[in-house]
């Protein structure tokens, strides 16, 4: 399943600076607890971790549970320490896999 992600990472930060990133992934979430019109349940089907690293280091986890609503969104802060890569990967059920990257210029 191929799903459209967002990211937002600034383009250039001074070394030393506090970023912001920020990601969206379109996603139903199914929690497994719902029914369908004829009362049977939907299976579950969702997004069960999130991992996002800088030039290769992890720099932030989140393990999603059937909670988290559709489409996740996930915001967090990080210090810019080097030019480079910011890469991101959502895993979960029924094998699902998505990655996205942003490169990020310090000067």
């Amino acid at each position: 399943m191929a799903a459209r992600t967002l990211i937002n990472v600034p383009k250039k930060a001074k070394r030393g600076e506090v970023i912001t990133i920020k990601t969206l992934i379109s996603h139903p979430m199914e929690t497994g607890f719902r029914h369908n019109t004829v009362g049977l349940p939907l299976p579950r089907d969702i997004i069960t971790s999130f991992v996002c690293t800088y030039n290769g280091e992890e720099i932030f986890r989140a393990a999603l549970h059937p909670a988290i609503a559709a489409n996740p969104f996930i915001t967090f802060h990080t210090v810019a320490t080097e030019s480079g890569r910011i890469a991101f990967r959502w895993t979960g059920d029924n094998g699902f896999a998505a990655e996205a990257s942003a490169d990020i210029a310090v000067g």
